[in-house]
C-alpha cells in the first residue's frame, strides 16, 4: 500500500463535496489550489470560491496561483513533496504540473465521458433528454478531459430532474468514485482504459445564447432545456404583454401533448395556470422571475400581475 501525499485542486461547491469525503476519510491532503479571489455582485466585495472557504476551516494549506506557470507558484508546488493531485472543476492544467507527482494526476469529470467534455456536462445531459448520466475519474493528459479512464459510475436521470437536484447526486456519486481511485492507486491496481479517438456530445460553456429558451422545439424539448437550467444560471426568454418586451428567467415546469391552432408562444391562463401554446401542446410555467423582481410561483404571480389576451413569449 502507497502512502499518498495528496494535492487537492477546485474552485466551486461541487469539488467540496469531494474534498470533504476524503478529508472525512482521513487522506492526506498536504495542500489545496483554488482559484484567487475574485469581486461579485453589485457592491463588487471579495468573493472566496466554496473550496477555499473548506480550506480555511479545515486549516489545509492553501495556494491561489493567478499562473500556473509562475516558477515562483511551481517552486511552492513541489515544495510540498506530493506524489498525487487530484482535480475537480479546477482549470486546465499545464504539464509541468500535472506531470510534477509520481503517481499522476487525476481529475474527476460529472459525465460519462468520452461524452459531454467541457465545462458544463451536468447541464447539458439534462438539457440533451439524457436518461442516465455518471461520472469518471481519468487521468489528466495534455488535452481537455480525453486522458486514460480509471473509473466510471452511471446513474439514471430522474424526466422532471433539475440540474441542481441532479448536481447533488452526482457530487454525493463522485466523492464516492474519487474514494474508489484513491485506493486503486495505493494499491498499485489500477488499470485504465484510453478513450476512443471520436466525435462525442459536448459540454460547452452556458451563455446567454444557448441559455434561451427555442418555442419552436417541441414541449419535452423546452421542459428539458428548462430543468437542465435550473436554478442555475436558468433559461430565459421574453415576455410580450401589454406592448412591453421584458427578459424573464423560467425555473420550473410541466407540460402536456395536444393539438391546437394556436400561435406558438401565445399565453393563457386557465385556472390559475399559466399555459404556454407549442407546437405538440403546452408548456405549463409553474415559477418565473420578472426583471427586478424574486423567483415567483405562478399562483402568487396571477394574484397581482395580469397578461393581456395577445401576450405571448418568444
Amino acid at each position: 500500500m502507497k502512502e499518498l501525499r495528496i494535492i487537492f485542486m477546485g474552485t466551486p461547491d461541487f469539488a467540496v463535496g469531494i474534498l470533504d469525503a476524503m478529508y472525512k476519510n482521513n487522506y492526506n491532503v498536504v495542500a489545496v489550489i483554488t482559484a484567487a479571489d475574485k469581486p461579485a455582485g453589485r457592491g463588487q466585495k471579495i468573493k472566496y470560491s466554496a473550496v477555499k472557504e473548506y480550506a480555511l476551516t479545515h486549516n489545509l494549506p492553501l495556494l491561489q496561483p493567478t499562473n500556473l506557470k509562475d516558477p515562483i507558484f511551481l517552486e511552492e508546488l513541489a515544495s510540498y513533496d506530493a506524489n498525487l493531485q487530484v482535480v475537480v472543476a479546477f482549470r486546465m492544467l499545464p504539464e509541468t504540473v500535472w506531470k510534477m507527482p509520481a503517481l499522476g494526476t487525476f481529475n474527476l469529470h460529472a459525465s460519462l465521458l468520452p461524452d459531454y467534455r467541457g465545462a458544463a456536462p451536468i447541464n447539458w445531459a439534462i438539457m440533451n433528454g439524457e436518461t442516465k448520466t455518471g461520472v469518471t475519474t481519468f487521468f489528466i493528459d495534455e488535452k481537455i478531459d480525453t486522458g486514460a479512464i480509471i473509473l466510471k459510475e452511471e446513474t439514471l436521470i430522474d424526466p422532471n430532474e433539475n440540474v441542481g437536484q441532479l448536481h447533488d447526486r452526482l457530487m454525493e456519486l463522485g466523492a464516492q468514485t474519487v474514494l474508489k481511485t484513491l485506493d486503486l492507486i495505493a494499491q498499485g491496481k489500477v488499470n485504465t482504459i484510453t478513450q476512443p479517438n471520436e466525435d462525442t456530445k459536448t459540454a460547452y460553456k452556458l451563455n446567454k445564447d444557448n441559455c434561451k429558451i427555442d418555442f419552436s422545439k417541441t414541449a419535452q424539448e423546452i421542459h428539458n432545456h428548462i430543468r437542465g437550467l435550473s436554478p442555475y444560471p436558468a433559461a430565459w426568454c421574453t415576455l410580450l404583454n401589454n406592448g412591453i418586451e421584458n427578459n424573464i428567467k423560467i425555473y420550473d415546469c410541466n407540460y402536456t401533448l395536444d393539438t391546437h391552432d394556436l400561435s406558438i408562444g401565445v399565453i393563457s391562463i386557465e385556472h390559475k395556470m399559466l399555459k404556454v401554446a407549442v407546437k405538440n401542446g403546452f408548456l405549463i410555467i409553474n415559477s418565473l422571475q420578472l426583471p427586478g423582481k424574486k423567483q415567483m410561483n405562478i399562483k402568487d404571480l396571477l394574484n397581482g400581475y395580469s397578461f393581456s389576451i395577445d401576450a405571448k413569449l418568444t
